[in-house]
């Protein structure tokens, strides 16, 4: 059957019909053929008939009346629209397209009122709040390719202007566990420095564990390109021959690196931001957020939300169950850190390195700062390990020769001038 009965016959020939198996003993079979219907839904017309002849109809009806929204709703759908509309009209705010999920959410919470999504959609096309997406030219493959948890940590930086309402653009740091799509670190800052990226990767290790890989694009964070990274070409030296502070780190964990090389490959990257970046700013246009600590809410807001209560549209499942769930399956790469030897603290390893020479006095220099040596010999190579605390203003310098801790020193952060790294 391709119509409904409704659709095929009118309530009087079905009348007819019923009526002549009543009265003309028309037998069932033939009735069946004419109707194209089943024998169980026969005799339900049958009783609906004989019940009241007079009333018998087989139109449809709607079990439920159509629900039609307040006023008070259909204003603040508007009202939300609107704001939309602003937002992807200043130049200066990274929004080209309406999130009519993001009002859906945010009706909810504000407003306390549960509206569906189509009629939103329905509302936005009809008041002429409705911008068709581009389609992309080449669909990106959004498969799970890992199999284990740690198993690659999409790690990247976003550097947007988050708030209408604020003079500056500010940092937006994560790092994404690949298999679970789980945010293990969230931070926004108003100045990308290499600290930040070190202090990303302290918490991860700290709180889940060491992971076998890490995927990040070639920011000069993460990478040292010759030609690029230089303003003195030496051409004994090309890319990777250097390694920047964070590689440094990930080194002596013993951690692999896979650098993406083309705008398709950086898309693996950068698709977890694009939703997060989106609702950032959506908020914080909505409650004036002015400085990057108020953001840092609306963040830790959003980052709540997604790892614990939205299912994911690849995996099609919560972050936090299925990252758990691989934890209980032993499906996972993840290793206990430990401060590898000879080190003796945390501080060791997450740091910034530098290396001085001990001049006939002693002592070592770092951006005008003396500091005196007490064991290394003259004339011989130390490494300075400057650990800064960003809430104190104080960074601790623990002064290494091979494998001896010769002195440790406490410095302000602004005297080390830390924006060199």
């Amino acid at each position: 059957m391709t119509k409904q009965l409704h659709k095929r016959f009118s309530t009087e020939e079905v009348k007819m019909l019923l009526k002549k198996y009543l009265t003309e003993n028309v037998k069932l079979m033939y009735i069946l053929e004419i109707l194209k219907i089943t024998q169980r839904r026969f005799f339900q017309l049958l009783k609906s008939y004989r019940k009241d002849p007079e009333d018998f109809s087989i139109e449809y009806k709607r079990k439920r009346p159509t629900r039609r929204i307040s006023e008070r709703i259909e204003k603040n759908i508007i009202t939300e629209l609107k704001i939309e509309k602003g937002l992807i009209e200043d130049k200066d705010i990274a929004l080209t397209s309406y999130n009519y999920s993001y009002i859906k959410d945010r009706l909810k919470k504000k407003y306390h009122q549960e509206v569906s999504l189509s009629t939103i959609i329905n509302r936005a096309k009809r008041e002429g709040f409705y911008k068709a997406k581009k389609k992309e030219k080449k669909a990106h493959d959004r498969e799970v390719s890992t199999q284990y948890i740690g198993q690659l940590i999409q790690h990247d930086s976003s550097h947007h202007k988050f708030s209408p309402y604020a003079d500056e653009r500010w940092c937006l740091i994560t790092s994404l566990d690949d298999h679970s799509r789980l945010l293990l670190y969230a931070r926004m800052v108003e100045r990308e420095l290499s600290w930040h990226h070190i202090v990303a990767l302290e918490y991860v290790f700290l709180t889940y564990g060491i992971p076998l890989r890490y995927y990040v694009d070639s920011h000069s964070i993460f990478r040292f390109v010759q030609g690029r990274d230089s303003m003195w070409r030496k051409h004994y030296l090309i890319t990777d021959e250097v390694d920047t502070q964070w590689k440094m780190v990930l080194d002596e964990c013993k951690v692999n690196i896979t650098y993406a090389l083309s705008p398709q490959a950086r898309g693996k990257v950068e698709r977890p931001y694009r939703w997060l970046q989106d609702r950032i700013v959506r908020t914080c246009a909505r409650e004036e957020i002015r400085t990057v600590q108020e953001a840092e809410k609306v963040l830790e807001a959003e980052v709540e939300r997604y790892n614990y209560r939205q299912v994911h549209s690849t995996t099609k499942e919560i972050p936090i169950i299925r990252f758990q769930r691989a934890q209980r399956e032993k499906n996972s790469l993840f290793r206990d850190f430990t401060v590898p030897s000879p080190y003796r603290d945390i501080k060791d390893i997450f740091c910034l390195k530098a290396t001085r020479v001990v001049d006939p006095y002693h002592k070592v220099s770092f951006n005008n700062l003396n500091f005196k040596v007490h064991t290394a010999p003259l004339r011989k190579e130390i490494q300075l390990r400057i650990a800064p605390d960003l809430k104190t203003g104080m960074a601790e310098v623990r002064i290494w020769y091979k494998d001896i801790l010769t002195d440790v020193y406490q410095v302000k952060n602004s005297d080390l001038n830390l924006v060199k790294f």
